[in-house]
């Protein structure tokens, strides 16, 4: 096993070094002559986390998700509300539900104390905190494109308006993904970032008592700890190895175990390119690897504030 990790930590790596479009301002290397020590620093933080709540790591890969589909991987979640602006944190899609906020704050003071001064972005914490959390949870290694700058402002409204919630279908979850430069590939591939973390009941109650393309016994047993009514807060795993960054996900949709409507969706046993993506991938985790690695890369270019935009916060929730 210790071989077959090795193994595809390589591939991944290498694939993501030669063949991943980015940024042209981004570069893997953006802290290596300023502050060496940045990403093990981060690294440090992330894996106690982790050792502490293995479902943080699906919470601070979201974040990065949740932070890059609203107007670019710019830390713009992570801003408390202001006298000026309402943040994105109470937005529909984030209320109740987006969390990891305070291992983000012990990172910042990590690096800082580690770089001896504030050089490292929160958007930048963000995206390494996303890869060390998949890597640390048996997943691939890959790459991160580095020197984002922070945003000043935040949006309630844009967030509300630009993340795919779970009741979306195909098609809405298509035009979401290509509104933001993304394809069909890298819609099924980051979509199973489900492969790790919790759900709570009220994303996913209309699927289980409503749809129709649910296995049976996976419904019932679902709905054990999702009532009809109430226990909205309740969780249940997105699949059956949720702390494992694994192709199980996959092996669920084919399986008709998708908890999430949004997840089932991409299979749908009808030869569909989604279908046949989401196939491929519960067969082969070297390519599920590979691809998940480019997809996060790219989604990680999406519209960074660079050079002298923005600014590099002295404490990720506010501006300084």
């Amino acid at each position: 096993m210790a071989g077959l990790r090795s193994l595809l930590v390589c591939i991944v790596v290498v694939a993501a070094t030669i063949v991943i479009p980015t940024s042209a301002q981004l570069s893997a290397s953006f802290y290596n002559r300023v502050c060496p020590q940045a990403l093990p620093a981060i690294r440090r933080v992330v894996k106690q986390a982790i050792f502490r709540e293995p479902r943080i790591g699906a919470s601070l890969l979201r974040l990065h998700f949740h932070d890059c589909f609203v107007n670019g991987c710019d830390g713009s979640i992570l801003l408390d509300d202001t006298s000026s602006f309402t943040g994105e944190k109470t937005a529909f899609p984030n209320a109740n539900s987006v969390r990891g906020f305070d291992v983000i704050d012990d990172i910042k003071n990590a690096v800082d104390k580690a770089c001896k001064g504030s050089v490292v972005s929160c958007a930048d914490i963000l995206a390494v905190a996303a890869r060390d959390s998949v890597f640390l949870l048996a997943g691939p290694l890959y790459q991160v494109q580095l020197g984002r700058r922070d945003a000043r402002t935040a949006s309630l409204n844009d967030a509300n308006r630009n993340l795919p919630p779970p009741v979306f279908s195909f098609s809405q979850l298509l035009s979401n993904f290509q509104a933001h430069g993304l394809d069909l590939t890298d819609l099924v591939v980051l979509s199973a970032a489900h492969t790790i973390g919790l759900a709570r009941c009220g994303t996913f109650r209309a699927r289980i008592y409503n749809d129709t393309n649910i296995d049976p016994n996976f419904a019932v047993s679902a709905r054990q700890n999702c009532p009809s009514s109430g226990g909205d807060d309740n969780t249940e795993p997105l699949d059956a190895t949720t702390r494992r960054f694994d192709t199980v996900y996959f092996k669920s949709l084919l399986q008709q175990k998708g908890l999430l409507h949004s997840d089932q969706e991409l299979y749908k046993n009808n030869g569909t390119d989604s279908d046949k993506l989401v196939l491929k991938y519960s067969r082969n985790p070297f390519a599920f690897a590979r691809d998940f690695s480019a997809s996060m890369i790219k989604m990680g270019s999406i519209k960074p504030l660079t050079g002298n935009d923005g600014e590099v916060r002295l404490n990720c929730r506010k501006i300084n």
